[in-house]
């Protein structure tokens, strides 16, 4: 019987992350939650995924520092392997308005939310390629990358970088059979919307209201589904029409 495929989740113990993991877990892969600072939050993740059944693991660093990050993934591929699916979640927030922003919030949220793309994806690229087993790579971006919000100049560029990556990413995989795709979520019920106006914010939205992060993660599922084989670089919106 061969092995479950691997699949690494950065951020997975958040809320969107915490429901792909679970959804990729019961749809039969290995899973491995990424996490900087919630240990906690990400070994109990980790011992619910593995009470279902499927295979669970952790793995600490802080996606924004890149030697470390490389040493990390080097390690856990040479002691258990390639990874078969990458999901690229992890991501910050400094928000205010740009012409007060300070530098350090700008280049917080880079570091994090694009540069971290790089730091991840970057050492996995040919071990995955070696593996020639196809692939995928999903990136969460967000409705910000692709309207901009206001009060959020630096996570919408951050999140935008994160789609332009994507498709030209998606463009030297797709012979591989490794597709790259962005899902990009609009308002989430996660602990970064719990403290925002919510009731405004659901009058602009036409579904009237706020998507959960099991929606989300069911579009992660079907990317990563035999189904989604022919689907790659494309941007998949989960906000409920607001784009």
């Amino acid at each position: 019987m061969n092995p479950a495929p691997r699949v690494l989740i950065t951020g997975g113990g958040g809320g969107i992350g915490r429901a792909i993991a679970r959804r990729l877990g019961a749809d039969g892969f290995a899973i491995t939650i990424h996490y900087h600072r919630n240990e906690s939050a990400a070994t109990k993740l980790t011992e619910q995924i593995r009470a279902s059944g499927a295979a669970a693991t952790t793995l600490a660093f802080d996606v924004g520092e890149g030697e470390t990050v490389r040493a990390r993934l080097e390690a856990e591929i040479n002691a258990h392997g390639a990874y078969w699916g990458i999901v690229v979640n992890a991501g910050i927030t400094a928000d205010g308005l740009f012409a007060a922003m300070s530098p350090g919030d700008w280049r917080r949220v880079m570091r994090t939310d694009l540069d971290g793309f790089y730091n991840v994806v970057q050492p996995l690229i040919m071990p995955m390629v070696r593996l020639h087993a196809g692939g995928r790579i999903v990136v969460i971006s967000s409705l910000a990358g692709q309207t901009g919000n206001p009060g959020q100049v630096n996570y919408s560029a951050a999140k935008a970088g994160l789609i332009g990556a994507t498709k030209a990413l998606a463009v030297e995989l797709a012979s591989r059979a490794i597709t790259v795709n962005c899902v990009a979520p609009g308002l989430i019920e996660t602990d970064m919307t719990r403290e925002l106006a919510l009731d405004e914010l659901k009058a602009r939205i036409p579904a009237r209201r706020l998507g959960t992060p099991e929606e989300v993660a069911a579009v992660v599922g079907f990317l990563f589904s035999p189904g989604a084989a022919y689907l790659t670089r494309q941007v998949i919106g989960v906000n409920g029409g607001l784009l």
